[in-house]
């Protein structure tokens, strides 16, 4: 078992934070979303939504693209196959902890 809860060292601490989380698995279900989409989604107010987006470009995990919609901004935005990855491999790493915990308890 103390490897197990090592393991939990070794998770992505990008992704870890839960808004972040949210935020990669509404991506990582879709090709790309709007920012309006992924708010509903997650119930992340707008500023947080913004400051984490930024974090999570900033590592290079999505693609934000600004633009606009007839006369009004548009912001989406998408997983980078580095962020995809990424994504994958934390849930891989956060389904084996979680089997450790269902077969021993």
């Amino acid at each position: 078992m103390s490897d197990e809860i090592k393991a939990i060292n070794d998770f992505d601490r990008l992704i870890h934070e839960p808004a972040r989380l949210a935020i990669m698995a509404v991506l990582f279900a879709c090709d790309s979303a709007d920012f309006k989409f992924i708010q509903n989604s997650t119930g992340i107010t707008k500023g947080n939504l913004s400051a984490h987006l930024r974090k999570l470009e900033a590592g290079e995990y999505l693609k934000i693209n600004k633009g606009f919609k007839g006369n009004y901004p548009h912001t989406t935005c998408a997983l980078t196959r580095t962020g995809r990855k990424a994504f994958a491999r934390y849930r891989k790493q956060y389904l084996a902890l979680a089997k450790q915990f269902t077969e021993e308890g």
